[in-house]
């Protein structure tokens, strides 16, 4: 006849719940430690697998749902948009000008008039 005797670590344990701050101070330590994780998980008292688990959470980047845009990013930005208003200022200045042109004396030199031949209404032609 065989007699079983559990010990009251081989019954079913609890969830042990770990707070947050906890958890990071682990990972920092398994981390930065030159201990295999197992190790630091062992020291600690905690699973190595729940250690990896951890690892893994709390080690990924967050995800960052805006650019992070350094001041280099925004100087050459800024070198861009400063040229592209100088030009666009360019053109509106020269467009001016060409307004101020009679349309009929101006009409046949525009490249876009196709040939197109106006007469000058006040001298009947």
């Amino acid at each position: 006849m065989t007699v079983l005797i559990m010990h009251q670590s081989q019954e079913k344990q609890k969830a042990k719940i770990y707070s947050a701050e906890f958890r990071e101070s682990s990972v920092k330590l398994a981390l930065d430690s030159d201990l295999p994780i197992a190790h630091t998980g062992r020291d600690l008292g905690i699973n190595p697998n729940t250690l990896h688990t951890w690892i893994n959470k709390y080690s990924q980047p967050k995800e960052q749902t805006k650019t992070v845009r350094t001041d280099g990013h925004l100087y050459e930005e800024l070198k861009r948009l400063k040229k592209e208003n100088a030009r666009l200022i360019e053109e509106r200045d020269l467009l001016k000008k060409a307004a101020a042109y009679p349309s009929t004396s101006l009409g046949q030199a525009l490249p876009w008039n196709h040939g197109e031949v106006r007469l000058d209404q006040t001298t009947g032609g």
